[in-house]
């Protein structure tokens, strides 16, 4: 049975069909698969059976695995293997996964565990469509600038409304500072696509005031959650989705009254972000060799 790859969206989005990731791929399904992602950008595929070793090993596909992450722990007894579970907290803020290192994973894979009977949608918008969006004055801009990115997140909740356990999960995410700069416009370099690649952990343009920044910020982010550019995944039981890292940027939506939700999530090292102007990101504070290599 031959792959199929039926869209979703216009920009984003697409299921896959007639194939069982359970098994291992052959050289031809990896390649369509890969093919499909960079068009795409995010794969949806329906009635998996897999379990975390499956998982890996479905992503390994793609190139070496990522421990969990940086700072926050994994599922026991695999390193690979991020829960992204609400009793941990609750990522509903926009951003790309890991870009506070010096390599962020180039493709991340989430699985279906726990599902709350409503809500728990995942975002994923592609900023390719964003940076394409962009009118031409702007576009020069961005492809101008570099910001910092940290996962030091300003979670602009004044500390008195945060609880212990709360506190504790913060203080464990920022156990190890990190900063790096990257280019605000990225070269996908498979594809050679421009995105923003920005999100959450960017903070801050170099060059720019904590102000300045937030307006510029704020003004390109609105670009890349344009409606037109999001695919709103209702999860059910039994899927996984496969997204490129490089080029987007998701959220988890919190509406689901506290209802249990998890996922598991297994990321694919990265290579370094390349600018327009060919110039690498640089690591401005803290080392990431514990958590990932650098794909060539």
């Amino acid at each position: 049975m031959s792959i199929e790859i039926s869209k979703v969206t216009a920009h984003i989005g697409a299921r896959v069909s007639g194939v069982d990731i359970s098994k291992p791929l052959d050289e031809e399904q990896v390649t369509a698969i890969r093919e499909a992602l960079d068009v795409h950008k995010a794969l949806a595929f329906d009635d998996v059976h897999l379990d975390d070793e499956g998982q890996q090993a479905f992503a390994r596909h793609f190139g070496d695995l990522t421990t969990a992450h940086p700072t926050v722990a994994a599922v026991d007894g695999a390193p690979n293997v991020l829960p992204v579970d609400s009793e941990r907290g609750r990522a509903n803020h926009w951003h790309t996964d890991v870009t506070f290192v010096l390599n962020p994973p180039q493709a991340s894979t989430l699985r279906s565990i726990t599902i709350p009977p409503y809500g728990g949608e995942t975002l994923i918008a592609s900023s390719a469509a964003a940076y394409r969006d962009l009118p031409a004055p702007l576009r020069a801009l961005a492809d101008t600038l570099w910001a910092e990115h940290t996962n030091d997140y300003d979670y602009a909740v004044p500390d008195e409304q945060i609880d212990e356990e709360q506190a504790a999960q913060r203080a464990q995410f920022t156990s190890i500072k990190f900063r790096t700069a990257h280019p605000v416009v990225r070269v996908h370099p498979l594809t050679g696509e421009r995105g923003l690649f920005i999100g959450g952990f960017a903070q801050r343009i170099v060059g720019l005031s904590v102000g300045e920044s937030r307006t510029l910020l704020d003004l390109f982010q609105s670009y890349v959650t344009r409606p037109e550019n999001i695919l709103r995944w209702r999860w059910s039981p039994n899927q996984l989705v496969l997204f490129d890292n490089r080029i987007t940027q998701h959220y988890a939506v919190d509406n689901y009254d506290g209802r249990p939700r998890r996922l598991h999530r297994v990321t694919v090292a990265g290579d370094v972000p390349v600018g327009i102007e060919g110039k690498e990101s640089c690591s401005i504070e803290g080392d990431a060799s514990h958590y990932t290599s650098v794909a060539e």
